[in-house]
């Protein structure tokens, strides 16, 4: 399977730029996969095809403002002239090395921009957005060494907690395809309404559509909500650049399914009910914690035709899953996404629940109805 296989072609003011008026005033392409039939809709009609008793999982990871403007700081004390200029992007916490202080958990994998200037033993300086010298820096991190495909390893140094300093200097990681600075508004609307654990680079954004009126008339349907926590990685910016998808490798990630989640979903599957992932995060982190219970017979198993049940296991773990065409789902019944970009691993994993040329042609109808594509843009139901 090659990775020209997932292509498409499409016009780039469908990009979206800015975050719909109302979450749920987003379109919605609804995908019935039984009669390869398309109804275009909006999202808050998505009450609409939610039955009692089906089970919405939905990622609670919050993105962190992981993007950092700093000042590279002079290595000569007699230098008064302000360094170069750097970005840096957090990517994901690391394990400190054994002569660590007591600040073990600040050190970072992190792209920077410009990679060229920074070397192990570099120091860079943070003041803030729109900050040209860090006079007072509030972080500062230094370069401990290289990590993969040009990433560094960096040490932060700061007072008070992380977290509270972050918040006050640091940007939201909108992605590069959108090409604008990070505003304020950014800072609530590249969040679901119901993100709580903080960690992602980049939302799980088919829950950008979500509000907590919608949910709460979900839930009073008689629809159950299971919430686990995937933290998004930097893999949702790097494209595959492998000729055979067989060959390309996910830059793993760490979740969490809580014992409350695990039965939520637990019990659906084993009552032959509905299991309905929000974005293809929540699909990996239930597909990697899948597991075939023996004991338990599934619906529609009987006298020696028994196979067991497939369950979702309780707590934390690392998952690289890449999931492509001939992927046999566990979990997950129907998905709740949004549209991704060409090639990516994301449009590779609903050609997998869905066929890879259906799934183009629904690409070419959204192009053709001008749906708004990636983060910012409308919605897909794959029912």
């Amino acid at each position: 399977m090659r990775i020209d296989d997932f292509d498409y072609h499409l016009p780039e003011e469908l990009i979206a730029q800015k975050p719909a008026d109302r979450r749920d005033s987003s379109r919605l392409l609804v995908v019935h996969r039984k009669t390869d039939t398309i109804e275009h809709k909006h999202f808050y009609d998505i009450l609409d095809y939610l039955q009692p008793g089906d089970c919405l999982v939905l990622n609670d990871s919050r993105v962190i403002p992981a993007r950092l403007y700093g000042r590279k700081l002079q290595k000569d004390p007699g230098n008064s002239e302000p360094g170069a200029r750097v970005e840096f992007l957090l990517i994901r916490r690391v394990p400190a090395g054994p002569e660590a202080d007591a600040k073990a958990g600040d050190h970072w994998e992190t792209m920077v921009r410009p990679g060229r200037r920074l070397k192990p033993g570099d120091t860079v300086c943070f003041s803030g957005p729109g900050s040209d010298l860090p006079d007072q820096p509030l972080l500062r991190a230094e370069i401990l060494d290289y990590g993969e495909d040009g990433t560094r390893i960096v040490r932060f140094d700061y007072e008070g907690l992380f977290m509270e300093r972050l918040e006050e200097i640091g940007s939201m990681p909108l992605p590069p395809y959108i090409e604008r600075p990070s505003e304020d508004t950014d800072r609530e609307r590249y969040q679901t309404v119901y993100s709580r654990e903080e960690g992602s680079v980049a939302a799980p954004t088919a829950g950008l559509h979500f509000t907590e009126e919608l949910l709460a008339k979900a839930a009073a349907k008689g629809v159950e909500l299971a919430y686990v926590t995937l933290h998004v990685g930097i893999g949702t910016f790097r494209p595959v650049k492998c000729e055979n998808v067989e060959d390309h490798h996910m830059h793993f990630e760490e979740y969490t399914i809580s014992e409350e989640a695990a039965e939520i979903i637990n019990r659906a599957k084993r009552e032959g009910r509905r299991v309905i992932s929000v974005g293809t995060t929540s699909t990996r982190t239930v597909e990697s914690a899948a597991y075939l219970d023996e004991t338990i017979q599934a619906p529609g198993d009987s006298g020696d035709r028994k196979q067991g049940c497939w369950q979702v296991k309780a707590g934390s773990g690392s998952t690289g899953i890449f999931i492509y065409p001939g992927y046999e789902f566990k979990i997950i019944d129907s998905l709740i996404t949004n549209f991704h970009l060409p090639k990516s691993t994301l449009l590779m994993l609903i050609s997998a629940l869905y066929d890879r040329e259906k799934i183009l042609g629904v690409y070419e109808e959204a192009i053709r109805e001008r749906y708004r594509f990636f983060s910012y843009g409308d919605a897909m139901f794959i029912e």
